[in-house]
């Protein structure tokens, strides 16, 4: 018998009984669909986290020092290396971040006002809706000028403020230059909800003259691990003691991200593939149920000059053609489900090609493999005894 009646004797069997079918593809259908969910939505949170940290800067590394009477960085020493340094870096800006009393008239509120450079701004890759931002001038004479974002233009002005409107922090007169553009609906601990002023400033209203973090630009994401160990060999030169710096970058963090994604993905898969497994029995239960009911067609098959090479394929083919059907419903099933869900949360969640391949590869395997069991019980049938069973 040729392959192709047996597929035909297949399709036939399966559309002759179509709620038996349907209802044995329907594990397979909710396995693959599951697998596909499962691993699509995985990448769509993976995905949301990976552009957040694009909006923080995957080309950034911060630095934090620990001066000593004897062996120190000054910002000075920061800027001079950086600049030596411009086929990697594009920038530096120190950094001194502490929690001040804000007031402007009888209205106060406490946040994070941040002492910065002048590279902050392109740095951070941060826009202005008006105004300026804090210039070499401000750092170097001290002059007490600062940045806000939305969230503090809501708290503490109601909404209406004018560039040159002074407030008020730790009790000193601040002149506002300049408005941070929305970025996170003006919540409050999000990225509208900061002010911004000299380092210089920040370092005094801290009462320390040692700055002891700093943030560096590198030109690109490639070159991050190359002006890491630049840096690193650099600040070993000064203080010759790694415990008294500390380097990380973005990028470390997205490699961590990435391997939890692909360990996470694995789990969700294999969870899912267990009903996979369960479908595969049930396909295998259905086509010994099968055999059972056409014995005698296999008795006559048999009896007229039917191999049992050629009673195997049939069954085996009507098993993995199920099966294969079921994982086609499955990924159409998947794939919308993904769609919804991701919808639902937020994500922009699509099926993998990957997903797809795998969870239609293994439905078809188990077609096979589950199918040869009953394969072989109808075609070791005495046909004799075949022929007598009713």
């Amino acid at each position: 018998m040729k392959v192709s009646q047996a597929f035909k004797l297949a399709i036939r069997s399966i559309f002759g009984s179509k709620m038996r079918s349907f209802l044995t593809m329907l594990g397979m259908i909710i396995g693959v669909g599951s697998v596909i969910t499962l691993i699509g939505l995985m990448n769509g949170a993976t995905n949301y986290i990976l552009d957040s940290f694009d909006d923080l800067g995957t080309n950034l590394i911060n630095v934090n020092i620990t001066n000593t009477d004897t062996r120190k960085v000054d910002v000075d020493e920061m800027y001079e290396f950086v600049e030596e340094n411009r086929h990697l870096f594009q920038g530096v800006t120190p950094k001194i971040s502490s929690r001040y009393t804000i007031k402007n008239g009888s209205t106060s509120m406490t946040t994070a006002v941040n002492g910065v450079g002048e590279d902050y701004l392109e740095i951070n890759n941060l826009e202005l809706s008006s105004g300026r931002f804090i210039q070499y001038a401000d750092i170097k004479n001290r002059y007490n000028a600062c940045v806000i974002g939305t969230y503090i233009v809501q708290e503490l002005f109601d909404g209406k403020v004018s560039l040159g409107d002074t407030l008020k922090i730790n009790g000193q007169l601040f002149e506002i230059v300049g408005i941070q553009e929305e970025k996170a609906d003006s919540k409050e601990n999000s990225a509208d909800d900061c002010i911004y002023i000299p380092y210089s400033n920040a370092a005094r209203l801290a009462g320390s003259t040692n700055i002891s973090t700093y943030v560096i630009a590198a030109n690109n994401a490639d070159v991050v691990e190359q002006g890491e160990d630049i840096l690193d060999h650099y600040l070993y030169g000064i203080l010759k003691n790694e415990d008294l710096y500390y380097i990380m970058s973005m990028t470390e963090l997205l490699d961590m991200i990435n391997e939890m994604n692909t360990m996470m993905s694995s789990i969700l898969g294999g969870i899912a593939g267990i009903s996979l497994l369960v479908a595969g029995i049930g396909i295998m239960n259905i086509m010994l149920v099968s055999v059972v009911e056409r014995t005698k067609e296999i008795g006559i098959r048999k009896a007229i000059g039917a191999k049992k090479k050629d009673i195997m394929r049939q069954f085996v083919i009507e098993a993995t053609l199920i099966s294969c059907l079921g994982g086609i419903l499955g990924i159409i099933f998947g794939y919308f489900l993904t769609k919804l869900l991701g919808g639902a949360l937020g994500l922009d969640a699509a099926p993998t090609m990957n997903s797809i391949l795998m969870a239609f590869g293994i439905s078809a395997a188990i077609g096979i493999g589950f199918g040869y069991m009953p394969a072989n019980k109808a075609a070791k049938l005495n046909p004799i005894d075949a022929l007598r069973s009713e």
